[in-house]
């Protein structure tokens, strides 16, 4: 005879453990422990139990494994009642998890037991169909989305590299983009600058960029900043960011944009280009070399053209600028080994890609073991650390290590960086 629906429950029941909400409550937070909420989508969105992974009854089999790629972690599992927790658990053990257990009674008993449960932030159905490729991977997921929704990232120009990175940023769903530019469009950026268009020439690059963006991702708010980055307002609108994707083109401002990184503890995620090389970094402060360890000092202006003078390959400025928006994803989700203390390099006559150390220079006067306060100051084109004096701005307070707890004895050699500059 065919089992009725009862009968199949009881089996099932007998194959897996199930647990009290207070017992489910007690291993909340314990190391290697994995809450999982197996109800449907409207179901989440109404409370969940904090902490608990999501992955709807429907596509367990799917998702688990890469969600939960540990078998033998011990997995607390609940539904509404209780029944498809059961389940879900049998089937988890079918395919080899070894510790697992089901909720008696659900959410809907955790609820009436006065336990501690919340509303979710979740993402709207036309969010989950914008980002659906997102989310169907492990590490990002909804979350993983939904913190990228609520970043802010600043990005150094709305050119060259400011341009792609923007680009994919906004349709990544970064929820803020500060943009900082002071210049207008002009017909010689549509080479490489694919933010703009040649309708626009003359109009200010950031609200080309915020048009732009707009007709790309309404979920993206743009923060326009129509006005020079200089030491009177660098550390003020940095603060803001939880990143600063750099694609300034001259020295002077790329130790100012470092020694405000260092300052306010904002990552800056680097990128330089010149003709047919590029260069990717990332400057996480303290974790990390700051961007004054990798280059003490500039290069002679002889050895280090503008654009405007040697000449860039259009397509070299996607390639970098892309690059610079892996990077800011991975640094905002937590995500791989990101560029911290590497240097890519790219050569796009030859095809190749080759990655150097970058160590920290105990001795660099900006993030050393034994620098002195942060004074945040114009440069001029030799970019020496500024002496503290008197009424400058910007002063870390004390001396020695900083917190930093670091002691490195290599620096990049000479001949690993040559002098770049970004479109």
């Amino acid at each position: 005879m065919v089992p009725s629906s009862r009968e199949l429950l009881a089996k099932a029941r007998s194959d897996v453990v199930e647990i009290t909400p207070a017992e489910a409550e007690a291993r909340l937070g314990q190391p290697g422990v994995v809450v999982l909420d197996v109800r449907e989508s409207d179901e989440h969105e109404q409370g969940v139990i904090p902490g608990a992974h999501h992955i709807p009854r429907g596509m367990l089999e799917l998702q688990v494994e890469g969600r939960i790629p540990d078998k033998n972690a011990e997995v607390v599992i609940y539904c509404a009642g209780g029944v498809r927790s059961v389940y879900a658990a049998k089937t988890l053990a079918e395919i080899g998890y070894t510790n697992v257990a089901s909720v008696i009674g659900g959410f809907n008993r955790w609820k009436d037991e006065g336990r501690n449960w919340s509303v979710p932030k979740v993402l709207t159905s036309e969010q989950r169909n914008r980002y659906h490729r997102h989310i169907l991977l492990p590490e990002v997921g909804e979350k993983g989305q939904q913190k990228l929704l609520e970043s802010k990232v600043l990005l150094l120009g709305a050119g060259g590299l400011g341009s792609p990175a923007a680009m994919y940023l906004a349709a990544a769903g970064v929820g803020t983009l500060g943009i900082i530019d002071m210049d207008v469009v002009d017909a010689s950026n549509l080479q490489r600058q694919i933010l703009h268009n040649i309708d626009r020439v003359g109009e200010p690059k950031v609200d080309s960029a915020k048009r732009t963006i707009a007709a790309l991702n309404p979920d993206v708010e743009v923060v326009p900043y129509n006005m020079r980055l200089g030491a009177d307002n660098v550390v003020e609108i940095l603060s803001d960011y939880d990143l600063v994707v750099d694609g300034t083109d001259n020295f002077p401002t790329r130790y100012l944009v470092n020694d405000a990184s260092v300052l306010t503890g904002v990552p800056v995620v680097h990128g330089s280009i010149f003709r047919f090389e590029g260069r990717v970094s990332v400057f996480d402060p303290y974790k990390g070399p700051c961007y004054r360890c990798m280059i003490p000092e500039p290069p002679p202006p002889e050895l280090a053209p503008s654009c405007a003078e040697a000449g860039v390959l259009g397509v070299l400025c996607g390639i970098v600028g892309s690059l610079q928006g892996i990077e800011a994803v991975k640094m905002l989700l937590g995500l791989g080994d990101p560029l911290v203390g590497r240097l890519l390099s790219y050569d796009a006559l030859d095809q190749t890609f080759r990655t150097y150390k970058v160590k920290r220079d105990p001795d660099c006067p900006t993030c050393g073991d034994s620098a002195g306060d942060i004074v945040i100051e114009e440069y001029d084109q030799l970019c020496m650390p500024h002496v503290r004096h008197s009424g400058s701005v910007g002063e870390r307070g004390g001396t020695g290590s900083n917190g930093a707890g670091h002691s490195f004895d290599l620096r990049v050699p000479e001949d690993v960086i040559p002098a770049t500059v970004s479109a």
